[in-house]
């Protein structure tokens, strides 16, 4: 390394420059409020339907965030001759039937994470996706953000040589009434899914790109649970071969978002709040450099994986080469085996 530690400058494109596609929006609540705005301000992307279970609920949510029309039924939407593809925004209990309904009609699919309920679910809807011949992905928004490119350069590389450790968390203090779907079983509640999904895709893909594959090699757990039996919190260790991961999530106590990745010349730490557009500072050899280049903030960030998904269709791609489904799989079988562990069963498993 020369004498300055200079960091990669990240390779990702402008939101603004990734081809139109037509977008259905299947369950217009917050978090598709906010990825709509995103879209809207930072891409080319054309929202030309929402669609809700009320037809009311779906025209004040394209009234509001400037979709062209809507739709009283999902079966509707995913039916639109001029939607090219469906992002499915609801909570993941649902995700598995909204996705297979888009899937089944030949649409593109964007599935907000967590991807699924568990793995089995998630390997139908990727049977579906290569039986349908289409593009099929889940929105782990981090792994297209500027600032999370430049930690996979330096790990592609070796900068920090052989990785040891990394670290994440994700804990908001919640006192959520009996009847939220957080605490409902039958809902897919709990907060490893719901929170915990960020460090725990964040440890993958910091595996993956350290060359330590994405299948863990031991899984330990310990947590509590909810009244109604769902995981409150959840610590857990994740062994990929010499490396170990320390992930904690939990509905008890805030915490932050920051995440860590040691290796045996440095270190990379991505600053609070990790799982948006961020600032990261990387030390390695005792020389120490800060990237803080991003041009969009907060919720903004969901263009770019909106982006890459549009940009994957027009390249004719059937899996994301970001996050691949079969890695969204094995996120999710480190889900089933912590919550095995902990003796969450949602109802139907």
């Amino acid at each position: 390394m020369p004498s300055d530690l200079v960091l990669p400058e990240p390779r990702t494109a402008d939101p603004a420059d990734a081809p139109p596609l037509r977008w259905g929006i299947l369950a217009p609540g917050y978090i598709a409020g906010r990825w709509a705005d995103a879209v809207g301000a930072h891409t080319r992307q054309r929202l030309v339907a929402a669609g809700s279970r009320s037809v009311e609920r779906a025209q004040a949510f394209a009234s509001e965030h400037g979709v062209e029309r809507a739709h009283g039924s999902y079966e509707a939407l995913v039916a639109d001759p001029e939607v090219d593809a469906v992002y499915v925004a609801s909570p993941h209990s649902h995700h598995h039937d909204q996705a297979l309904l888009a899937l089944r009609a030949g649409k593109h699919v964007l599935v907000e994470k967590a991807f699924t309920r568990n793995a089995t679910e998630a390997r139908a809807l990727v049977a579906a996706a290569r039986d349908a011949g289409v593009l099929l992905m889940e929105a782990m928004w981090t792994r297209y953000l500027p600032h999370t490119d430049v930690i996979r350069q330096l790990l592609d590389d070796g900068a920090l040589g052989d990785v040891g450790r990394v670290t994440g968390e994700y804990g908001v203090r919640a006192t959520p009434d009996p009847t939220h779907r957080l605490v409902d079983p039958a809902l897919a509640g709990g907060v490893l899914l719901d929170l915990g999904v960020y460090p725990v895709a964040f440890a993958s893909f910091v595996a993956r790109h350290a060359g330590l594959g994405v299948t863990p090699d031991a899984v330990q757990a310990t947590g509590s649970r909810t009244d109604s039996g769902v995981d409150a919190q959840v610590s857990l260790q994740v062994g990929y071969g010499t490396a170990q991961a320390q992930l904690f999530t939990s509905m008890l106590t805030h915490t932050g978002t920051s995440t860590r990745v040691v290796g045996a010349r440095g270190r990379i730490d991505v600053e609070d709040p990790a799982y948006v557009p961020a600032r990261v500072t990387v030390t390695v050899d005792g020389r120490t450099a800060t990237w803080d280049g991003n041009r969009v903030e907060g919720y903004g960030g969901l263009a770019f994986q909106a982006a890459a998904f549009a940009t994957y269709v027009a390249e004719g791609r059937t899996d994301s080469p970001l996050l691949p489904l079969a890695e969204s799989v094995r996120i999710l079988e480190t889900a089933d085996e912590a919550r095995r562990q902990l003796g969450v069963v949602y109802p139907g498993e």
